[in-house]
């Protein structure tokens, strides 16, 4: 059997002995994530153009404060901030759930801290702290993250259901189908959750003589195997469903509509 051999020396940050661009895949995913991460914000700090007709904005949903009849607690309070929007009051809980996921832990530890920034490669640092300690610790809330986006997808399923009616009639324009690839994706990335998969069926030491839940773990098994992929289109999903509604909104792309 042929053999590879990848000598562990100790090297400096960056050395390595491998030929290959190594550090192609962190830098891309240190641009897609920074891009990311300044558009979310950004948007989350407007406050405004995250409605158009029945499509709302999933950085915005559930739509806490807003006008009488479309907030769940009625208009913002007087007392709150201007930047204190809807979308800064609930996405901790859908960032927390991504920030804490084992593939983005491994994803962003490698594009932002170095560590390592790939296999084989010297980093920046000569101790291991591991997960044990402040604050990466707090990464095993991974799990009860999960239970807080399991319901956001209830909640995002219902405005999904409210892109179908336009004026109390059937419709589907193409605000409709963008929320609802979104709903598909995000579902995908988070029923496909290690901890999910944990949840359904690792509670037990075997599943045999379960057959409903051995398919479901089988399911969710299928899911995980392309975790990463859902985990990227996902993202890119929730951004560009702000984004159409928000362009809508203002005027600047039309939704066309379809049925």
């Amino acid at each position: 059997m042929s053999q590879i051999d990848v000598p562990l020396l100790p090297t400096g940050f960056g050395q390595t002995r491998r030929a290959d661009n190594w550090w192609v895949q962190p830098l891309v995913v240190f641009l897609g994530l920074s891009a990311f991460v300044v558009y979310s914000t950004w948007a989350a700090l407007q406050g405004q153009h995250f409605r158009f007709g029945p499509y709302l904005s999933p950085f915005y949903s559930p739509e806490l404060f807003g006008p009488a009849h479309e907030g769940w607690f009625g208009p913002n309070p007087s007392w709150m901030p201007a930047w204190v929007t809807g979308a800064v009051l609930i996405l901790w809980a859908p960032g927390g759930f991504r920030v804490t996921c084992y593939y983005y832990r491994g994803a962003y530890y490698k594009a932002f801290w170095a560590d390592p920034p790939s296999c084989t490669v010297g980093e920046p640092r000569k101790t291991y702290l591991g997960e044990r300690s402040f604050p990466l610790i707090l990464q095993n809330l991974h799990r009860y993250f999960l239970y807080l986006a399991l319901v956001f997808l209830v909640i995002l399923t219902r405005d999904v259901w409210d892109a179908f009616w336009f004026d109390g009639r059937f419709g589907v324009r193409v605000g409709t189908l963008v929320l609802l690839t979104n709903l598909v994706l995000l579902s995908s990335y988070t029923t496909g959750c290690h901890s999910f998969r944990h949840l359904v069926g690792g509670l037990r030491d075997r599943l045999e003589g379960a057959p409903a839940r051995k398919r479901v773990y089988d399911c969710v098994s299928c899911l995980n195997r392309r975790h990463m992929l859902f985990a990227w289109c996902s993202l890119f999903s929730v951004a560009f469903s702000d984004l159409y509604v928000r362009m809508c909104s203002m005027g600047i792309w039309t939704d066309w509509r379809i049925v």
